[in-house]
């Protein structure tokens, strides 16, 4: 193993760089302490390496980032809330006093099953004992991949600060345009998808309009912002209780959100999108319909369900691969019940925990724990300002309560201190102003050879 050190940013990192010498299937492993494979570093994939911390095992985290995501408030970088050190933490800090856990950037590319081997595109062949898949979920275009290009997704930083680049810019473009047709297709924001992402987003946008241009712009105003929510279904948040489900779509209608029921998008293009047989001119169209497994049952053929998520036995195990695991978003995990559990970060967490119980149980040769059980917390989302739904099963809230409720267990969910306490003071503070902490736009001019004036949002 060799060390070197990388400055970011004028910081110095340390960072351990695993040579192919390391980690392929001829690397001798003291067998006492076999060797277990993670990838993804997401709310399963964390919570499995945090459990085995203390395990007679070599544990190899693999993730494409350095950094943990806390994705349910990613919705809050995209519209200037929150930054994005608000929400991510550096994996590698995490595990700095864990002696078994190895943290490695990367991207897998495939996995031999039969030989028990990973392969990486800069590491090369790294051989395991167990494996743990938790690559989690990307957004389905359902066949219209054509549609990525004009509809951005919300799944990462990078993605959060495309928005609100687009976002911010498009409330900018707008006070210069002498357009009205223009400046109504500019301050058009339409989001495709009625779950917890479509709903939270539609909420926030329709905040950040009404923080944005009280006061700050002279020649538009809040009067020529619209706000449209498409749902194809005829309910928002189909995994709650239709009480519920009301109250979110009369929360959003509060905040002026048009919410379109049952009619699917036909199209989407540079200019706006197509409802049922209605064009919507849009400068602004987001996706946040469905998601489906990222391609890890490729990696090794298993049986998939139609997400592509691989389908698992009751103690998350892939069929024919006793060492081979899948939890969260990339796993089909159906109970006793005969329900499949949802793509959620309870869901990914407590699966993570009992993959690394069971794993841990195996290499000191004792009974693993019974089959997987999931412990329903809840079910949240926030609409705006003091607004939201909360169904914890024997327990329904909307309006303030909902959202006390929400705050409260996202701020605990956070992963280190440093960010409750930055989340905190900037709700606090937007509580009391109706200020948006992170409202600065970095704008770059057309250079000579022509191409497109690009806008992005300062990462601050």
């Amino acid at each position: 193993m060799r060390v070197r050190l990388l400055n970011l940013y004028g910081v110095k990192i340390m960072s351990q760089a695993f040579t192919q010498k390391n980690h392929t299937s001829e690397s001798k492993h003291n067998p006492a302490r076999p060797r277990v494979v993670i990838i993804g570093g997401g709310f399963g994939g964390l919570a499995a390496a945090k459990t085995l911390e203390r395990a007679a095992a070599e544990v190899i985290l693999i993730d494409r980032s350095n950094h943990h995501l806390f994705q349910p408030l990613l919705y809050q970088v995209a519209t200037a809330a929150l930054s994005p050190a608000d929400i991510a933490s550096a994996t590698r800090a995490m595990f700095s006093k864990s002696s078994n856990v190895s943290v490695v950037m990367d991207e897998v590319t495939g996995i031999e099953a039969g030989k028990r081997q990973v392969m990486a595109r800069k590491s090369g062949i790294i051989s395991y004992d167990y494996l743990i898949l938790a690559t989690g979920a990307e957004y389905s275009f359902f066949g219209n991949d054509a549609w990525a290009e004009h509809a951005p997704v919300l799944k990462s930083i990078d993605d959060a600060l495309n928005i609100r680049g687009r976002l911010l810019a498009s409330f900018e473009k707008a006070e210069c345009s002498e357009d009205p047709q223009e400046i109504r297709r500019l301050l058009t924001f339409a989001l495709v998808g009625g779950g917890p992402t479509g709903i939270e987003m539609s909420g926030a946008i329709a905040e950040l309009a009404h923080t944005a241009l009280s006061g700050n712009f002279r020649r538009i105003s809040e009067k020529d912002v619209r706000i449209i929510l498409v749902e194809a279904g005829q309910n928002l948040l189909s995994v709650c209780h239709k009480n519920l489900s009301q109250a979110a779509l009369n929360a959003l209608r509060d905040h002026g959100v048009e919410v379109i029921f049952g009619q699917p998008v036909a199209h989407i293009d540079a200019n706006g999108l197509t409802v049922g047989d209605e064009y919507i001119p849009s400068a602004n169209v987001i996706w946040c319909a469905g998601t489906q497994a990222r391609p890890a049952g490729e990696w090794i053929g298993a049986e998939t369900a139609r997400n592509k998520a691989v389908i698992v036995g009751p103690d998350c195990t892939v069929p024919d691969h006793p060492e081979i695991f899948a939890i969260g978003d990339v796993a089909s995990y159906t109970g006793k019940d005969g329900i499949t559990l949802p793509g959620l970060a309870p869901v990914a967490k407590q699966q993570g925990r009992y993959v690394a119980k069971v794993i841990a149980a195996r290499i000191k040769g004792r009974t693993a724990p019974p089959a997987f059980r999931y412990r329903n917390w809840g079910t949240m989302a926030v609409i705006g300002r003091a607004k939201a739904v909360a169904d914890f099963g024997w327990l329904r809230l909307s309006g303030f309560p909902a959202w006390l409720s929400w705050s409260l267990v996202h701020l605990m969910l956070l992963v280190d201190f440093r960010s409750r306490g930055t989340v905190y003071l900037n709700w606090t503070w937007a509580w009391f102003t109706r200020g948006r902490a992170a409202r600065i736009l970095m704008r770059t001019e057309a250079p000579a050879s022509g191409r497109p004036e690009q806008a992005a949002a300062l990462n601050s």
